[in-house]
């Protein structure tokens, strides 16, 4: 049963992905009718929300773009910087989302960055502790005791994740709106393009669950 849920997972995972990248380069054709660039509607959501401590720089690659809390940048893709596409505008204001709620210390943001330490030191050890536990199971069931623990952390990061990024997403899109970027034919695809990548972590979430739950019955003695 447990290969049949990973089995689905990594099939919803695939499709979300291919299905965030169609809409992209879909959206992406549409331009904005104040011909603004990604950088354009970064600066100016930081600026109405009264930040002006935040850098925008462009980063190599696609689909890269993030939010740094400790170096106070909103790193842009080139494709969404450089672009004055719906596409653009909707990932640009997600990033500063991430910097409102930043600024506004979100509960959950703060949670999530308070756990980046741990879930670092996690994922560097926890598929050596895991292998290490399966292997010691019989002998010293202890080991796959802790990193069943440090997995843990790693899911519990992918959930609070999911508050995180769903607020960076309505506080774009409400910003877009009041502020006049977005219309009402261009309003909708950047809506649409923020629901398929909060897909992406939704489906990463619940990934991480059924991997848990995995090594958990390992541990319980019920493998299948």
């Amino acid at each position: 049963m447990i290969w049949i849920i990973f089995g689905i997972t990594a099939l919803a995972s695939w499709l979300v992905q291919m299905n965030l990248k169609s809409k992209f380069t879909k959206y992406s054709k549409i331009p904005l009718a104040s011909g603004m660039t990604g950088r354009d509607v970064a600066l100016k959501m930081l600026h109405d929300n009264g930040i002006f401590d935040v850098q925008v720089t462009s980063t190599p690659g696609q689909l890269t773009d993030h939010y740094n809390p400790l170096t106070k940048t909103v790193n842009l893709s080139e494709g969404v910087y450089h672009s004055n596409s719906v596409a653009a505008a909707a990932v640009a204001a997600h990033e500063c989302g991430h910097a409102v709620q930043h600024a506004t210390a979100y509960a959950p943001l703060t949670m999530r960055s308070r756990l980046v330490p741990i879930v670092s030191f996690a994922s560097n050890w926890v598929q050596w502790v895991l292998l290490a536990g399966i292997v010691l199971l019989e002998s010293f069931p202890q080991v796959l005791t802790i990193g069943v623990a440090l997995f843990a952390t790693t899911t519990l990061f992918s959930f609070i994740t999911l508050p995180v990024e769903i607020n960076a997403s309505n506080r774009a899109l409400a910003w877009l709106n009041s502020a006049g970027i977005t219309n009402y034919s261009t309003h909708e695809p950047a809506k649409d393009a923020l629901k398929s990548a909060a897909y992406t972590y939704v489906v990463a979430a619940l990934g991480s669950l059924a991997t848990l739950i995995y090594y958990v019955m390992i541990l319980l003695g019920r493998r299948d």
